[in-house]
């Protein structure tokens, strides 16, 4: 098996996943070829493992509710002239088990065996309990 690495970052001002989605079909948040991306500071030292079929995983509201497969990592120089990272998404979002995260700034490596499993196709909707529980009740196994 290949070394694969995945990205965690928190979806600041994210309601829900639906508002993630939202967000990322608008052109703001697209690069020219219609493809969502994220702008970061800091470009990853493990990059080769994240374009190994790495994804990143969005923590919305304390809880890490979706993920996107990392297709690349685009350089983009902003107006001010630093150089960035463009963290360019499949468009497809996941959703995942719910897993509860505490706040941190910036991302984070995030180890396949420490991600949480994707939801079946179909089970996406069929919880009704708000993401910050069943954060809770996953992480002590209940869920």
């Amino acid at each position: 098996m290949k070394n694969v690495i995945h990205m965690v970052k928190l979806s600041v001002g994210t309601e829900s996943v639906e508002t993630l989605t939202a967000w990322q079909r608008s052109r703001a948040a697209q690069t020219g070829d219609g493809l969502p991306r994220h702008v970061t500071r800091m470009w990853p030292k493990r990059e080769a493992e994240i374009l190994a079929g790495g994804s990143i995983y969005w923590v919305i509201k304390g809880v890490i509710q979706a993920r996107q497969r990392v297709l690349r990592l685009d350089e983009q120089i902003g107006e001010d002239g630093i150089r960035r990272c463009a963290v360019v998404l499949d468009p497809e979002i996941i959703r995942t088990a719910p897993a509860t995260k505490r706040p941190f700034q910036g991302w984070r490596y995030l180890k396949p065996e420490d991600a949480p499993v994707d939801l079946a196709p179909g089970r996406e909707n069929d919880d009704d309990l708000p993401p910050d529980l069943a954060g809770k009740l996953a992480d002590i196994g209940v869920l």
